[in-house]
């Protein structure tokens, strides 16, 4: 676990063991709720590790499952470590709360597999390029929360270069119509620029090869991939209200045949490159 993923991975790591000993106990969750005399969605929020945790609250909940007391006492700790903040709690609101989960995950991965159909992904974005996209995404919103929103991308993309913990591997899969819809030569330079990292693979999908797996998804999907089974691999997912987190063994294989199906229809490294420099000279 890295420090940097603030108390992501506990919360979800205790949300799996409560998960598990509920199901033991043959309990349902509005049964489980029922006898804590708490809500179901209170439950569900502790099970998928999207809320912080209290060790009065687990012991509670461990003893309605009839846990032992040696695991009770392991939860109770582990409880501890779901109080941990991250470099982004600092920002507040400016992160809708379904996407802080991501943003520990992310901070916690080994690898990021990345397609994107529509956008520049935004660990890849320039500031520029991050506040368009929030003006047009949302038109509403005051110039000084998109900019402590393009704050907030700004320390995502720290994570590329960090040293300690190790930097994770960030392999990308972009469709040749991202490059062509909104992207200046400031963007693209910082494509070929971050390429050139050896911890990322950026690679373009030609628009001549048409229909592909891509297509029949969301048009977006990360696969996160973390070390030394800490967390579970799972697929991420999202729209401008929410997001999607799978992480049934089936349902990330599904995804993972998609991406391996991508990456034989993809550009290498070094043709991307010259197609992306291509473009950029085709904006002079």
């Amino acid at each position: 676990m890295t420090t940097d993923a603030g108390s992501t991975v506990p919360r979800r790591q205790l949300g799996r063991y409560l998960r598990k000993l509920r199901e033991e106990a043959r309990m349902t969750v509005k049964a489980a709720a029922d006898a804590l005399e708490w809500s179901t969605p209170k439950i569900w929020r502790i099970e998928t590790g999207a809320t912080s945790m209290r060790s009065l609250d687990v012991e509670a909940m461990c003893k309605i499952y009839r846990a032992s007391p040696d695991l009770t006492e392991a939860l109770m700790g582990l409880a501890k470590e779901t109080k941990g903040r991250g470099w982004w709690h600092s920002y507040g609101d400016a992160i809708p709360e379904w996407f802080e989960l991501y943003v520990g995950l992310e901070a916690a991965a080994a690898r990021l597999r990345t397609y994107e159909a529509q956008l520049v992904p935004g660990l890849l974005q320039t500031e520029a390029y991050a506040t368009r996209v929030l003006e047009v995404a949302r038109p509403d919103m005051s110039h000084g929360e998109i900019e402590r929103r393009v704050a907030v991308r700004r320390g995502r993309q720290a994570l590329l270069t960090r040293a300690s913990p190790r930097a994770p591997q960030f392999d990308v899969l972009l469709d040749e119509a991202v490059l062509q819809r909104g992207v200046d030569g400031e963007q693209l330079e910082r494509l070929i620029m971050v390429s050139r990292q050896p911890n990322v693979s950026l690679r373009v999908i030609p628009s001549a090869v048409g229909l592909h797996q891509g297509n029949m998804t969301s048009g977006t999907f990360t696969i996160l991939d973390f070390e030394g089974g800490v967390e579970p691999s799972l697929v991420y997912s999202d729209s401008l209200t929410g997001a999607l987190y799978l992480d049934k063994p089936g349902e990330v294989a599904t995804y993972g045949e998609a991406w391996v199906a991508m990456e034989k229809l993809a550009l290498t490294a070094v043709q991307s490159r010259k197609l992306i420099a291509s473009i950029a000279e085709e904006r002079i």
